[in-house]
């Protein structure tokens, strides 16, 4: 399934779901960020996904991590709360999906790194290399707020 994000676009279409979902900072002792290139918008993103019934949402934020690059995490704490309204994803089975989503920071405790059916290419990047790859400016404002450590949570 692929999609296209619309954020603050006046062309977006309407929204007609929301859908919890999370995505993770995780910084490995090197200082390097876990990054994933993903398959259905092409873009490169912070690992994540959409929780399910009968988890917690930490258990959210360890199982898409696996899921998406085989690296297992402990959370940490949470970064922010990101619900802009003129943020959706359009999919191309009809569902415009507006954004709500939980960062947390999260740290690896084990796993190797694998590619997944979300994730075409996975790697530790180092920060400095970040501005050479093509990521969504509401995946890019999670990294700084993830790696700034503010000393409260972001609501926005």
């Amino acid at each position: 399934m692929s999609r296209i994000d619309y954020f603050h676009d006046p062309a977006a279409p309407v929204a007609n779901s929301v859908v919890p979902s999370v995505t993770a900072v995780v910084v490995d002792a090197r200082g390097h960020l876990l990054m994933i290139h993903r398959t259905d918008n092409d873009l490169w993103a912070i690992p994540g996904g959409g929780h399910d019934v009968g988890e917690s949402i930490a258990e959210t934020v360890v199982r898409e991590v696996r899921e998406e690059t085989g690296i297992d995490v402990e959370v940490l704490d949470l970064v922010g709360t990101y619900t802009d309204p003129h943020h959706v994803m359009a999919y191309d089975d009809g569902e415009v999906r507006q954004q709500f989503s939980l960062c947390f920071r999260a740290r690896p405790v084990g796993g190797e790194l694998r590619t997944s059916s979300e994730s075409k290419a996975v790697r530790w990047v180092d920060t400095h290399e970040l501005d050479a790859l093509n990521i969504h400016q509401s995946i890019r404002l999670r990294i700084t707020h993830g790696l700034t450590h503010n000393s409260k949570p972001y609501i926005g």
